[in-house]
C-alpha cells in the first residue's frame, strides 16, 4: 500500500511539473510575440536625442534669455512636461544637438506654436504676430557675432516653421527649405494644433513630410547654387522670438552598412 501511495505522489508531481513547463513555454512565446508586434518597439538604428527630463546634449546658441514680457530674464530654452519649450520674446538663436552629427538620416518630431495674442498695450488694428521657428539640418555651430553666415539657412538648410496654415506655399513659408525651395503644398495645421514633421536626408536628396503628406522632394545637385551644401552636420531647433514646443524627437541613421556588415 505504501509503495502505491509513493507511486501516486510521484506521478502527480511529474504532472504538475509538465504543466508548469508548458505554461512557462506558452508565456515566453506570448512575451516574444508581444515585444515583436508592439507599436512601441524601437526601430533599428533609431535614437531619441531628447531624454524628456533635461537638455543634456543640447547647446543653446545665440540669445539665451527672454527679452520682455512676464518671463523676462528667464531661459529661452527649457523642459516643460517632458517636452522642449522655447519661450517667446527671446531674440534669435538655436538649440543644437552636439553629441554627434548626421549625414544620411531620418528625423521626426512634433511641434506646436503658441496661440498668437495681441499685447494689451498695442495700437488699435494691430495684428497678432505669426509664430516663427525652424529646424536646421546638416549645420554647424551658430555664432551670433557671425550671425548671417553661421545660421543654418545659409551654412546649410533651415526647414521653415510658421504658424501660417491656409496660406499659399512659398520659398519662405512653412516647410520650405528657407529661401531656396518651396513645398508643393502648405499642409500645416494652425496653432494650437500639433504638427508632425518628418525629414529624410539621403546623400543630396532631401524629402520632407508634414502631417503625413510628402510636400517637398529635392536633389541639391540639380541647383548650381546649392550643389555644394554640406552633406553632413548637426541638427538644431530655432528660436525666433515665438513661443513653440517640441516633442517626440526621433532620429534614425540610414547610412548603408558596408558589405561585411560592420
Amino acid at each position: 500500500m505504501r509503495y502505491c501511495i509513493h507511486a501516486l505522489v510521484f506521478l502527480l508531481l511529474m504532472g504538475v511539473k509538465a504543466s508548469l513547463c508548458e505554461c512557462t513555454a506558452q508565456a515566453s512565446e506570448l512575451d516574444a510575440n508581444s515585444v515583436s508586434e508592439s507599436p512601441d518597439s524601437k526601430t533599428p538604428g533609431e535614437m531619441h536625442p531628447f531624454n524628456g527630463k533635461n537638455l543634456d546634449g543640447w547647446l543653446a546658441e545665440g540669445d539665451a534669455t527672454v527679452k520682455s514680457g512676464p518671463n523676462k530674464g528667464k531661459p529661452i530654452w527649457s523642459v516643460r512636461d517632458g517636452m522642449i519649450r522655447c519661450e517667446g520674446n527671446g531674440g534669435f538663436g538655436f538649440l543644437r544637438y552636439t553629441p554627434r552629427d548626421f549625414a544620411n538620416f531620418e528625423w521626426e518630431l512634433e511641434y506646436q506654436f503658441d496661440v498668437p495674442v495681441i499685447p494689451p498695450e498695442s495700437k488699435p488694428g494691430t495684428k497678432p504676430k505669426v509664430g516663427n521657428s525652424g529646424v536646421g539640418i546638416r549645420t554647424g555651430a551658430f555664432d551670433s557675432k557671425k550671425s548671417w553666415e553661421t545660421r543654418p539657412s545659409v551654412a546649410s538648410y533651415e526647414i521653415q516653421l510658421l504658424d501660417d496654415a491656409g496660406t499659399p506655399p512659398s520659398p519662405t513659408g512653412s516647410i520650405s527649405l528657407y529661401r531656396f525651395v518651396a513645398p508643393k503644398e502648405n499642409a500645416v495645421k494652425p496653432s494650437p494644433e500639433w504638427n508632425n514633421l518628418r525629414i529624410r536626408c539621403d546623400g543630396p536628396l532631401i524629402e520632407i513630410q508634414v502631417n503625413g503628406k510628402k510636400v517637398l522632394q529635392f536633389d541639391q545637385t540639380t541647383d548650381p547654387k546649392l550643389k555644394d551644401k554640406p552633406l553632413k552636420g548637426f541638427i538644431c531647433l530655432q528660436n525666433h522670438s515665438s513661443g513653440i514646443t517640441f516633442r517626440n524627437l526621433k532620429v534614425r541613421d540610414i547610412t548603408p552598412l558596408p558589405p561585411n556588415g560592420n
